[in-house]
């Protein structure tokens, strides 16, 4: 019994995409086992127990459900400490809690990966219209552009360390609106190495959203410094209703914490409010729910592949994060894409997406996204800028099964609205 009308050729392309998925999908599962059985540890070693899922109220003082989750929260980052709140608005305000941490006026700061995504631009005051910037603080921004395949550009790196003191060395590991591969953990490891090599001194952050939990190691494992993230992605396993997360260095953490909330206070204080059973169920759950999401990922890449679309990555490459990028080609064809995918949504599926203007992008942004909890992009959502090459970010999934109807009902909104066109050896079969 079918619930959903899908054109018989899509239906034939699913099954296909499935078969060449299946050797992805098994090594997916086995690194899922990995990391869940890592975060039971993690439980279990800090005997987890209904004492700590508790909240508290006021100034949260001696909260031990707070503290306990951050030793885990540390533990499965492979770093010294960690903070995770639930009162970080955002993954960009989590990483401007840390940025603003870590640098001083003066200071220099180097993005390792070329520009930065657009909402974290307004925090390092590039574009020089943001009050209360980094740059509004005297801290001064510089970033080596990557190599025309999307790669860090080492040998510029190493220049631009050696030619200058550079207090923060910044790596954004996802891709944000750009076609750039996202970075693996070796590759980010490789930066770390150099950095150390050229200049010791420099504090490597990096920003790990969509990155938790897709491989074994994490960013601290091999030799960063500081790693921030949002809990409505990964490792919020689409259960903690909003959050952010600061791992790394004790030292580190701890100049985090006062800028969080005071100097003088820092990480004593911050009510819990009932939240702290979601923060843990939602972390726990979390090395499952990527899993998911990932299997999203490749299943779209084979799907989309096979109907002679750009994707990256390719079903078959290794990933660093949970996004996929469909390059559809037209206004038409993004559009059409994400108002099928919001039709396969649990929640707002009868909404229909139209481009708007928001906060902190320089064009319409259309984005579908039907989830639990508002923008957590582990839910299964996908958005893009109306500009050229009118491409989709499409990530997350909380159960595969569901999201990959999302996938297949995205295809088949494109197929109704005129942008997809099946090729003849398409139409044969």
């Amino acid at each position: 019994m079918s619930f959903f009308e899908i054109d018989p050729r899509l239906s034939a392309l699913d099954r296909k995409a499935l078969a060449l998925a299946k050797e992805q999908f098994a090594e997916i599962d086995r690194v899922t086992e990995y990391n869940q059985q890592k975060v039971l540890a993690a439980f279990i070693r800090h005997r987890v127990s209904e004492a700590h899922l508790g909240g508290s109220t006021g100034y949260g003082y001696g909260d031990i459900g707070r503290e306990t989750l951050e030793h885990i929260m540390a533990d499965c980052m492979g770093a010294e400490d960690a903070l995770i709140r639930h009162s970080f608005a955002s993954g960009t305000h989590t990483l401007s809690v840390a940025l603003f941490g870590l640098l001083r006026p003066n200071d220099r700061v180097l993005c390792l990966t070329g520009r930065p995504y657009d909402t974290i631009i307004g925090v390092f005051g590039i574009d020089g219209s943001s009050d209360g910037s980094l740059a509004d603080f005297g801290v001064i921004y510089d970033e080596v552009a990557l190599t025309p395949d999307g790669k860090p550009d080492l040998s510029g790196i190493r220049q631009a360390l050696t030619a200058q003191e550079v207090q923060v060395a910044y790596i954004q590991r996802s891709r944000g609106y750009s076609t750039r591969p996202s970075l693996t953990v070796e590759e980010i490891e490789a930066l770390c190495k150099l950095v150390e090599e050229v200049s010791p001194q420099t504090v490597i952050m990096v920003d790990n959203c969509y990155g938790e939990f897709v491989e074994e190691k994490e960013p601290c494992d091999v030799g960063a410094d500081l790693v921030a993230g949002s809990l409505i992605k990964n490792p919020g396993g689409g259960i903690a209703p909003s959050g952010g997360y600061i791992a790394g260095r004790q030292d580190l953490v701890e100049r985090c914490a006062h800028r969080m909330t005071c100097a003088g206070v820092g990480r004593e204080v911050g009510a819990t409010l009932g939240h702290n059973r979601e923060l843990y169920l939602g972390l726990f759950s979390a090395p499952h729910v990527v899993g998911e999401a990932l299997k999203t990922a490749v299943y779209t890449a084979a799907l989309f592949g096979e109907l002679g679309y750009s994707v990256a990555p390719r079903f078959d490459e290794k990933r660093g994060d949970i996004i996929e990028c469909v390059t559809l080609g037209s206004e038409e064809g993004l559009v059409a894409f994400c108002r099928g995918m919001q039709s396969g949504a649990p929640v707002d599926s009868f909404v229909v997406p139209e481009p708007w203007d928001m906060p902190g992008y320089d064009d319409p942004v259309i984005m579908a996204a039907g989830a639990f909890t508002g923008g957590a992009s582990i839910e299964l959502s996908a958005d893009g800028p109306l500009r050229p090459p009118y491409a989709a970010w499409m990530q997350g999934g909380l159960n595969f099964h569901s999201a990959k109807t999302g996938v297949l009902l995205a295809a088949q909104s494109m197929l109704e609205a005129g942008a997809l066109h099946f090729s003849n050896e398409v139409n044969r079969e």
